[in-house]
């Protein structure tokens, strides 16, 4: 039974550390090589070309719709799993006090760069959160996914001033019959059945639907993906190979497991736009503490 438990803990342990990696890479690569600010999808309206060079774009969309739902008198939000800190650093510049939580390092000093000494950064999992502060608005963009409903819950209504609200964007799962290789996101069904249970310290304020406007940042990932990652790849594997022939045949029987995975999830022909829209409900809520 102990053993059980360990392996349990073990297998959290890495999954929540591939978590940070995984983000990190996608901060730097964002960065230094999009130009993009936001680590979240894009919301895409009628009038965008679904393309590259317009997901940052899509992405300050994304954000202004978010910033457009805190409620009004709010003074101060708690941002969780803050990314870069670039959503806190436009709520600074719109005169609320803010406060972020990031389990990574990385991703905690470039908000640090970023916002300076204003904000107090957390650098922690939000289960693990301590603090005697109170916040009008406990804001998760994209991390709700990686918290347990009832444990998000709970801490969040541990730290909300009374009449409070949490303001939740994210990705859910649908019930949709079939296989995916969109991973992510709880289950709507389990979500709601957990909010139905806070009902009487939490009730429902908003609740929209952006899966239409969201679900194009998939086919963009998996176009980059197949035009830039791919050919980069086999660039980096072609010079490895030519100077370390032996070196790189090892290190590519190690990884070829990992390597035909990442490219059934990409190439596998069902990671599209319309799939998303099937097995995804990507929704915006927001819940008042009663």
């Amino acid at each position: 039974m102990e053993g059980g438990i360990r392996m349990s803990k073990k297998r959290k342990k890495n999954k929540s550390l591939s978590r940070e990696i995984g983000l990190e890479i996608g901060a730097i690569c964002g960065k230094h090589f999009l130009k993009l600010e936001h680590l979240h999808y894009g919301y895409w309206t009628e009038d965008m070309d679904v393309e590259i060079f317009n997901l940052h774009i899509a992405q300050e969309k994304y954000v202004d719709l978010l910033i457009s739902h805190i409620p009004e008198g709010a003074k101060i939000i708690l941002d969780v799993g803050c990314g870069m800190g670039q959503i806190s650093r436009k709520l600074l510049d719109r005169g609320y006090k803010v406060d972020c939580v990031s389990p990574s390092a990385y991703l905690a000093e470039c908000t640090r760069n970023l916002l300076g000494d204003e904000p107090t950064i957390f650098e922690c999992f939000y289960e693990q959160l301590e603090t005697d502060k109170r916040y009008d608005v406990v804001l998760f963009s994209e991390s709700f996914q990686y918290i347990p409903p009832k444990d998000a819950v709970a801490k969040t209504l541990s730290i909300l001033n009374p009449g409070g609200h949490m303001l939740i964007c994210d990705i859910f799962q649908t019930e949709a019959q079939g296989r995916s290789s969109l991973s992510g996101g709880h289950k709507l069904k389990n979500f709601n059945a957990v909010m139905k249970d806070a009902e009487d310290a939490m009730e429902l304020a908003t609740d929209v639907d952006i899966t239409e406007n969201t679900a194009p940042t998939i086919d963009i990932e998996c176009d980059l993906f197949r035009n830039v990652g791919l050919p980069v790849m086999g660039l980096v594997e072609k010079l490895m190979h030519s100077r370390h022939p032996w070196l790189t045949k090892l290190i590519m029987w190690k990884a070829q497991k990992k390597i035909d995975r990442m490219h059934k999830k990409y190439l596998g022909g069902d990671r599209t736009g319309e799939n998303f829209k099937k097995f995804k409900s990507y929704r915006l809520f927001l819940y008042r503490k009663k």
